[in-house]
Parts: structure tokens; C-alpha cells; sequence
């Protein structure tokens, strides 16, 4: 059995729909197919999840009549960037004639219906509404730097219903492209599932792939090149392996805001502790085998 490796990419390093210019998502996406053919020629079965920010949000703009609700865009959006990915990453792996091929899955994800985040929904979601949206919409609103914008549940995911399907496809050494905007998220009622309006953390859902399918990597791929802490300050300190107590201990501290790197920094401490096997890595695309390596990024060790 080859070794698994988990790779995260996030949806700002994917195209934007709404930007005039593609080059640096363009050139980041090339860093990112570079890190799973380096991995593929390694040894290495690959799993990439990802998630769709900017995208959903562009979606969403354009339902003037509302008539599509948040899972139906989450779900779209795994079609639409699934498809871009396998796209890219087909074109790559036959040109490298390697034996792999791609296989897209639109994953469900549930959550619960109780979960602390639907009593107090914080994640905007969506573009800037107009005041008549506002007045006349049955949504959480909240205002934000931008304006008034819908806000939804981040809840914690609990069960990937699609997991044995993604494992039976991993076996057959296919790389899998999943886990899209951090899952459609679905809540179990009596003997039936229904969709929730949520967004699930796609850091948080990827830790979980990795601990089922008892992965041997989880790599978060972001923009910076390890972790940092003072952060912007004359104090800005880069780490190349931290652990666990000392993530701890730079939590406490707020080094790791819950807007930005706290879920990554989080989620790959869920993954270790669960598995105190696994390679935890942050790194920036285009680094993920040097950062295997210790050559690069950060590691999470469990100490």
C-alpha cells in the first residue's frame, strides 16, 4: 500500500471568477499541480481537497431571484473547480505518461444540527447586499468592512458520507478530488439527510479525510512559506517545526487568529494527535516534497 497524503488547497490560490487578471492564481495553481505530480512520482497516493471562497461567492451574486440554496452553490462549486482541477491535472499526468487519473467527488458532509454555530452564525457568505436584500431577506445579517453581508453556521464536521467511496478510490490509485468548500454540509433527520445553510471549515474537513482514511500526510498549502509568529512585527519569527504544546501556547496568545491560520494550525493538531504517525505540514505551494523533506515549511510534531 502506498503512502496517502491529504493536500489542501485554498480557494483564493484557485481562480477567481470575478478577477480581471488570472496570472497569480494561474502561476499558483501550476505550483500546486507541480506538488502533486512530485508527490505521485514519489510514491505517493494524493487526495486533494480544497475550497471556494470566491468562487460560491460569485455564484451567489449572480442569484438575483434566490432561488438556490447555500449546499446547492457549495455543490456547484465542487463541480465547477473539481472539474478545473482534474482538467489541469489530467492534461499533466498524460503528458508525463503516468498511469493515475483523476476522480472528482461531490462530498456530503454532516454536521450537527445542534452545533453551537447555527445558535450565533458568524461566516460571511456571498457578495455586499443592497439595502432592499436587507429589508426583505429571511437571512442572518451582519455588517461587515464591506457592508451588510449574509452570515451563516461554520460548523465542526462530524461524518464524510462519501468516505468509502473516496477509500475504494484512493485503492485504485486514482487522486481524488474532494472535500470541495469544506463539504456540502447535510444534517441527519430521522432516517433522512437534508442540507444546511453553513460553510464548514475545509481545514478542518481535510483533518478529518486524513485521520478515517489514517493517512500518512496532511499538507495545508497557503500562503506564506511556514508559520510565523509576531507576524508582521520586528519580533516576525519563522518556524520550521513546532509542537504541539507549543501551538498550545501561541494559541493562548492570539499568534494565531481563528480568521486566518488559527483553523489550519488547529486542524493539524486534530490530525496529530489522532495519529501521532502522521507528517502535519504548512507550507506554500510548489514546496510540499521539500517540506516533507524538513526542507521547508513547518511540521507539527507530537512531543
Amino acid at each position: 500500500m502506498h503512502k496517502l497524503a491529504v493536500y489542501a488547497i485554498g480557494g483564493n490560490a484557485l481562480q477567481n471568477p470575478m478577477s480581471t487578471s488570472v496570472t497569480d492564481s494561474s502561476e499558483v495553481l501550476a505550483r500546486v499541480m507541480s506538488d502533486v505530480v512530485d508527490l505521485l512520482e514519489s510514491g505517493w497516493g494524493v487526495i486533494l481537497t480544497h475550497g471556494n471562497g470566491p468562487q460560491v461567492g460569485h455564484l451567489m451574486q449572480l442569484d438575483d431571484d434566490f432561488s438556490h440554496s447555500m449546499d446547492e452553490w457549495v455543490a456547484a462549486t465542487q463541480g465547477m473547480i473539481g472539474h478545473s482541477l482534474a482538467l489541469h491535472l489530467d492534461s499533466i499526468l498524460l503528458k508525463r505518461r503516468r498511469p493515475e487519473r483523476t476522480a472528482c467527488i461531490v462530498t456530503r458532509v454532516e454536521v450537527d444540527h445542534n452545533d453551537q454555530g447555527f445558535a450565533t452564525p458568524t461566516k460571511p457568505v456571498g457578495p455586499v447586499l443592497s439595502n432592499k436584500v436587507v429589508m426583505t431577506a429571511d437571512w442572518d445579517i451582519a455588517e461587515t468592512v464591506n457592508g451588510p453581508r449574509r452570515v451563516v453556521a461554520s460548523p465542526m464536521p462530524m461524518n464524510v458520507l462519501d468516505i468509502e467511496v473516496i477509500r475504494k478510490l484512493v485503492e485504485l490509485r486514482a487522486v481524488v478530488i474532494c472535500g470541495g468548500g469544506g463539504g456540502i454540509p447535510v444534517v441527519r433527520k430521522d432516517d433522512y439527510y437534508c442540507g444546511v445553510p453553513a460553510v464548514i471549515d475545509k481545514d478542518r474537513l481535510s483533518a478529518l479525510i486524513a485521520i478515517k482514511l489514517s493517512a500518512d500526510a496532511l499538507i495545508i498549502s497557503t500562503a506564506v512559506d511556514c508559520v510565523k509568529t509576531g507576524f508582521g512585527t520586528k519580533n516576525e519569527k519563522s518556524h520550521r517545526q513546532l509542537t504541539l504544546d507549543e501551538c498550545d501556547l501561541y494559541m493562548a496568545q492570539g499568534e494565531f487568529p481563528a480568521g486566518s491560520m488559527g483553523p489550519k494550525i488547529g486542524s493539524l493538531m486534530e490530525a496529530s494527535l489522532h495519529n501521532p504517525s502522521l507528517t502535519a505540514i504548512l507550507c506554500q505551494p510548489g514546496d510540499a516534497l521539500r517540506s516533507l523533506r524538513g526542507e521547508a515549511g513547518t511540521k507539527i510534531v507530537v512531543k
